[in-house]
């Protein structure tokens, strides 16, 4: 086990810079989710920490010590890309212990990290099995079983659930989860989907043009984005332009008294669904235009004076009631447009 640290990375490819001075921390035993939409630099950022790219500027430190110029396979980080790259002339102990076979390790002591490695990630009995008779979730479990086998201080994942249909991608979650947990490894996985890195991460990093948004705990960065495109990036969509004013910020539903700390002038405001309060006289009003579910939750979209908000929908309400809200104050979060 071993902490991770990436110190000022920058990297260009040609005119192109995809990582601008890029600080980062992972502490020994955590999950860190990297967040961020394609074209970020997600990929390429772990791709320097395996040694797999070199950066520009700054320095990779795994455990305190400095490995920005350590070759890849003497790193002690597995890696598991999105297409789980399994080799199809190999079986599944093949694959799993092939890093060992390029590394030395002797057939007796693989054969006993193959088998503890299937058995980690609930595939033990697997060892002959052909990659190809394997369904998505068993090929995505190989591939990890692959990343352990070695021991590696660091794992990490870059889209591993992407390729993989929803009902599976969320059981796959849980599962990941709980392993990491059993197994006290340090993580770094990849995604642009904010229900995966809330599910993965004791934190979340948010990855936006190179350079880091934001740091935080899942409930921080989703119900606390530092700026709108961070809102947007965590699918928060009841996001308004507003303007501080005396007594509040100014939007699109009038004058909301919260609290704007040191914000000044023009700004982003969240009005989360649970800030709209159904009232039989609230200031808001709207017309429900459509009824659905999110996550499980229903949810309607009203339409608040050309204005579209989520809300969270009562049981009596159709497509076309008229309805009133008020916003709690205590609910609204002001930040950078």
């Amino acid at each position: 086990m071993s902490s991770l640290t990436v110190r000022g990375v920058s990297k260009a490819f040609g005119a192109l810079t995809v990582l601008d001075g890029v600080d980062l921390t992972v502490e020994d035993g955590s999950t860190l989710a990297l967040l961020g939409p394609s074209g970020s630099g997600k990929s390429t950022l772990l791709r320097i920490v395996a040694g797999l790219e070199q950066p520009d500027v700054g320095s990779v430190h795994l455990g305190g010590d400095e490995v920005t110029h350590r070759p890849a396979h003497r790193r002690g980080v597995g890696v598991v890309f999105q297409d789980q790259a399994l080799f199809p002339h190999l079986d599944v102990a093949g694959n799993v212990g092939f890093g060992l076979r390029m590394a030395g390790v002797d057939r007796a002591e693989r054969s006993v990290r193959v088998r503890d490695a299937l058995g980690v990630v609930g595939l033990s009995g697997y060892e002959h099995r052909d990659p190809a008779t394997l369904s998505g979730g068993e090929a995505q479990r190989v591939a990890l079983a692959r990343a352990l086998a070695p021991r590696p201080e660091v794992v990490l994942l870059d889209e591993p659930l992407a390729a993989l249909d929803q009902l599976l991608r969320e059981r796959l979650l849980v599962e990941l989860r709980s392993l990491f947990d059993e197994l006290d490894v340090t993580v770094v996985a990849v995604t642009h989907d904010p229900t995966e890195a809330a599910a993965l991460g004791d934190r979340i990093a948010v990855l936006l043009d190179g350079a880091i948004a934001q740091v935080g705990t899942p409930g921080e960065v989703i119900a606390a984005p530092v700026s709108t495109a961070v809102a947007g990036l965590v699918g928060q969509r009841n996001v308004l332009a507003g303007r501080v004013v005396e007594g509040g910020v100014e939007t699109a539903l009038g004058v909301l008294p919260v609290d704007v700390g040191r914000a000044r002038g023009d700004v982003g405001v969240l009005v989360p669904p649970s800030a709209l309060v159904p009232t039989s006289d609230g200031d808001v009003r709207s017309v429900v235009c459509g009824l659905l579910y999110r996550s499980g939750t229903p949810v309607a979209v009203v339409d608040a004076g050309g204005v579209m908000l989520d809300v969270l929908a009562e049981p009596r309400w159709a497509v076309g009631d008229a309805v009133a809200l008020d916003v709690d104050p205590a609910g609204v979060h002001v930040m950078a447009r």
